[in-house]
């Protein structure tokens, strides 16, 4: 029973992923404002922005725009391709947020320290929020991880140890 609900919140979190337009150009058509892709097309990706608003600023951390402008008034979806072994500080965006994974295992964490026993995981399928506001903090063990990510932007990124953001200083 269980796979099977694991299975069917799987599906339902791709159609999110499926749904929006790409606002950058990579092979897929297009056509319409159309957007078809199924999760090998995902992963197989390569990152369109180095960075983006609401991501970690972390070289580690590829962005994929898939719906919209995160640096603007407005709903957007982007995926995020974390590598092996990436450990993401703590950090709060400015909007609300929900995410789901897409591949690996993503290690999730709410509080103001990163603290590896409050990680919780999260194995392909898994929802969770990112409240307005509110720090929390990620990671990755031996196996990259693809996370699908929609808000309400603006959306942006601030560290609770400035010393922790990559972009200090740029």
């Amino acid at each position: 029973m269980l796979k099977k609900i694991n299975s069917i919140v799987l599906k339902l979190s791709l159609v999110l992923v499926l749904t929006g337009i790409v606002t950058a150009s990579y092979s897929q058509s297009k056509e319409n404002g159309q957007l078809r892709m199924t999760p090998q097309e995902i992963v197989a990706v390569k990152a369109v922005w180095p960075s983006a608003p609401g991501s970690s600023n972390l070289s580690a951390v590829q962005v994929i725009v898939i719906h919209g402008d995160p640096s603007k008034a407005g709903l957007y979806t982007i995926l995020l391709k974390v590598a092996p072994n990436t450990k993401i500080p703590a950090h709060l965006h400015p909007d609300e947020r929900m995410g789901c994974v897409v591949s690996g295992t993503w290690y999730f964490g709410y509080g103001d320290v990163f603290s590896q026993s409050d990680l919780k995981k999260l194995p392909v399928g898994s929802v969770y929020s990112e409240v307005k506001d509110q720090n929390h903090f990620a990671m990755t063990k031996n196996e990259p991880v693809v996370v699908q990510i929609t808000g309400y932007g603006p959306s942006g990124v601030t560290y609770v140890n400035p010393e922790d953001d990559p972009q200090k200083g740029q």
